[in-house]
């Protein structure tokens, strides 16, 4: 079922001594901001009147739950400097294609990209700072300018475990997202660029810290920066002492079996692109959840971009929403 559903905030922010991007060859980062938020049907605000709960509420709420609501958050409370976030640093400076690879007409494997969970944190004017421009010296070059990064879109997230599974090792995580802005008449081309598709969803796994990097780059966090989970996750979930895998760490890499697991700065994150467009994500999702994330986010999509950096506590002049009209910036 649905283990988390919130908010997502895709920024990039053009490379040093640059005021502005317009290319990918131009963008030094790219950032996917995730906003944890309650179930909408769980809201203060949905439920009318506040009506006790009887059996017959109970019973509303597990109608709600089979069709699908259970991945829509609540809607985002605006001009409050205080929320649990997460930043990810995308590696490929951008998404992968679920259309194309083993996502598309010609078959193969699939496009994946790795992410860091850069920060966690509560204070969105920190997270504003740290998004917004900078300067500093160094000995080689003098004073340095790097610009702030700039909103290119705006949505909503759910991450499904698949529950049909037989065993943990045949689990999937599915992560799904539905855009609210940009709109479809200023979707453009700083979206395609990145890989932002209206609609997405990918396959998502854990990588265990312990796991010595792998691959022909080596990729992977150096020891010191990776993620510091406790006993009980890397027992529990990658099979710490041989419970799973072959290896003394247990598996290499692991559904996200506890959201915990995203909750520490460092966690590297695999995503397997799987399918786009509206279809795809109830394909992925399943039980109605794409279908009521499409119709949350379109109805979402009626609010201005003012109304949008407000959610963030953001001010336009410091962080640009330029892209959310379909343009570089």
């Amino acid at each position: 079922g649905t283990i988390e559903r919130g908010h997502i905030y895709f920024f990039y922010r053009p490379k040093v001594e640059l005021e502005e991007a317009h290319s990918l060859d131009e963008v030094q980062r790219f950032y996917m901001l995730l906003v944890p938020r309650p179930p909408l049907f769980a809201a203060p605000d949905s439920m009318n009147n506040a009506h006790s709960r009887d059996e017959d509420d109970d019973d509303q709420e597990m109608n709600l739950i089979e069709s699908g609501t259970d991945a829509v958050p609540a809607p985002e409370p605006k001009g409050q400097s205080k929320k649990r976030f997460r930043l990810l640093v995308i590696g490929k400076k951008g998404l992968p294609d679920p259309d194309a690879g083993g996502g598309g007409k010609g078959g193969g494997r699939k496009q994946v990209f790795w992410a860091t969970v850069s920060t966690v944190g509560e204070d969105l004017k920190k997270l504003e700072e740290g998004l917004g421009p900078k300067q500093y010296e160094t000995k080689t070059r003098g004073t340095r300018h790097q610009a702030a990064a700039r909103l290119a879109a705006r949505g909503a997230y759910a991450i499904v475990n698949d529950e049909a599974a037989r065993t943990p090792s045949q689990r999937e995580t599915h992560f799904g997202y539905h855009l609210s802005h940009p709109d479809d008449e200023h979707f453009g081309e700083v979206q395609e660029t990145l890989g932002i598709h209206k609609a997405s969803s990918f396959v998502l796994q854990v990588k265990n810290p312990l796991a010595p990097p792998s691959g022909r780059g080596q990729v992977g966090l150096s020891k010191g920066k990776r993620a510091e989970y406790p006993e009980e996750l890397l027992k529990g979930v990658f099979g710490k002492g041989g419970s799973r895998g072959r290896e003394s760490y247990g598996l290499r890499f692991a559904s996200v079996e506890q959201r915990e697991l995203l909750d520490y700065e460092g966690a590297e994150l695999l995503f397997i692109a799987a399918r786009s467009g509206e279809q795809g994500l109830e394909t992925s999702l399943g039980e109605g959840r794409g279908h009521a994330l499409e119709e949350a986010e379109n109805d979402e999509g009626k609010e201005t971009i003012g109304e949008i950096m407000k959610e963030l506590a953001m001010d336009t002049d410091k962080i640009p929403a330029d892209p959310l009209e379909g343009e570089w910036a």
